[in-house]
C-alpha cells in the first residue's frame, strides 16, 4: 500500500506500448472444449447434439441459453462455431431495431452458418414474430406496401443455427422458447473449485505468477462467477505492478478492500442493502418500493444486481411480504438479531 501510495503522489507516468494492449476479456475466453471449465452437464448434452448433427451433415437444431450474466453464454455459442467448423455471426437484441435489420442478417448467411443473438429478450415483438418462420421452416416472409397494395415476399434462407443467449427468460414469448428445438440450458453459478481452475488458466495466459492462497482468496470473492474472478484477477495485477510487488494473499485482500469488496464477495452496494433492511426496517419484512426509495436505487437494479446473490448465500429471503434480513446476515455486518424476528 506505503509503494503504491507513493507512485501516484509522485505522479510516476505509466506509459504502455500499443503493442501491449490487448483486448483482455476476449484473450481470457476459452478456445477449446477442454479449457471451458464446469457447467458439466451442458457440455455433454452439447457434444452429444452436435456430433449427431455432423454425422447427418446438418447444421444443429437452434439452441438458447440464459442464467445470470458472466457464465460463459457468449463463449459457449463461440466454442459450438468451433466444434462444427463454420463461421459465428454475433449480433444483440436491442441492435436488430427494423424487420430490414433482420432480413438483412439472415440472408448474408452461408449456409450452416451460427447465427448468435445476444439478449434476446430486448427483441422487438415484431421482429420476433418474423424470426417463427426463419427459424422453423428456413423462410423470411416480409410485407412489401401498405393497405390493400400489400403483398407478401417470401425470402428462402440457407440453412442455418440460431444461438440465442438471455439473462431474463422470463421476457421469451412462449413461441420463441418453443422453436428452439436443439435445447434450453441454464447455466449455474461456479463452485469455488472451479473459479480457482479458471484464475489458475487465466493466471497462465496473463503471464501472472500467483499462489495457491491468492488464487483462493480471489476465489471466494468472485461471486460464484468467472467473469468477476477474471475482473478480480486483472486487478490484483494491476496492484501489485504499480506497488512493486507480487500477488500474494495479502495483496489480495489489499486490492480488493480498495475495491469494496469484502471476504463474502459482497460490494459496498450490497452492504447498504443489508444495512438499510437491517437499521432501517428492522430487518422487514419490507417492499420492494420501499426499500428502493431508501436506499435511492430503482427496483430493478436491486432485484437483478443485489438480490440473486445476497439471496444465493442466504442474507435475504423473498417472503409474501416483503424482504427480509436473515441470521446470517446479522453475523456478517456483526449486528445484534431483535428477539422474536421472523427468521
Amino acid at each position: 500500500m506505503n509503494n503504491l501510495n507513493s507512485n501516484l503522489e509522485n505522479n510516476e507516468e505509466i506509459s504502455p506500448k500499443l503493442s501491449d494492449f490487448h483486448f483482455l476479456d476476449n484473450t481470457l475466453r476459452p478456445s477449446k472444449w477442454n479449457d471451458y471449465i464446469g457447467q458439466k452437464n451442458i457440455k455433454e448434452n452439447l457434444k452429444i447434439l452436435l456430433t449427431a448433427a455432423k454425422q447427418r451433415s446438418h447444421p444443429p437444431e437452434h439452441i438458447l441459453f440464459y442464467g445470470p450474466p458472466g457464465l460463459g453464454k457468449t463463449t459457449l455459442a463461440h466454442l459450438i462455431a468451433k466444434e462444427i467448423n463454420t463461421q459465428i455471426k454475433a449480433t444483440s437484441g436491442p441492435a436488430i431495431e427494423k424487420v430490414g435489420d433482420l432480413a438483412s442478417v439472415l440472408t448474408n448467411l452461408s449456409p450452416g452458418d451460427i447465427l448468435f443473438i445476444d439478449e434476446i429478450h430486448r427483441l422487438n415483438k415484431t421482429i420476433e414474430e418474423v424470426l417463427y418462420p426463419a427459424m422453423e421452416s428456413g423462410s423470411l416472409d416480409i410485407i412489401i406496401g401498405k393497405g390493400p397494395s400489400a403483398r407478401t415476399l417470401q425470402l428462402e434462407l440457407p440453412p442455418f443455427t440460431l444461438i440465442a443467449a438471455t439473462t431474463r427468460i422470463a421476457m421469451l414469448s412462449s413461441p420463441l422458447r418453443s422453436r428452439f428445438s436443439g435445447g434450453t440450458f441454464r447455466l449455474e453459478f461456479y463452485s469455488e473449485e472451479e473459479i480457482k481452475e479458471i484464475i489458475k488458466r487465466s493466471a497462465k495466459i496473463l503471464g501472472i505468477d500467483i499462489g495457491a492462497e491468492a488464487s483462493k482468496e480471489i476465489a471466494k470473492r468472485s461471486r460464484f462467477t468467472p467473469r468477476t474472478a477474471n475482473y478480480f484477477l486483472k486487478r490484483c495485477r494491476d496492484f501489485a505492478q504499480v506497488s512493486g510487488g507480487e500477488i500474494t494473499e495479502k495483496t489480495v485482500a489489499d486490492t480488493l478492500e480498495l475495491l469494496g469488496i469484502d471476504e463474502v464477495g459482497l460490494s459496498s452496494s450490497d452492504r447498504s442493502l443489508l444495512n438499510a433492511l437491517i437499521e432501517k426496517f428492522g430487518g422487514g419484512p419490507v417492499g420492494l418500493n420501499t426499500l428502493g426509495a431508501a436506499l435511492s436505487e430503482e427496483q430493478a437494479t436491486i432485484e437483478e444486481v443485489h438480490e440473486p446473490y445476497l439471496i444465493q448465500l442466504g442474507f435475504i429471503e423473498r417472503t409474501p411480504r416483503g424482504r427480509v434480513a436473515t441470521a446470517k446476515a446479522y453475523d456478517h455486518l456483526k449486528k445484534k438479531k431483535p428477539q422474536g424476528g421472523l427468521l
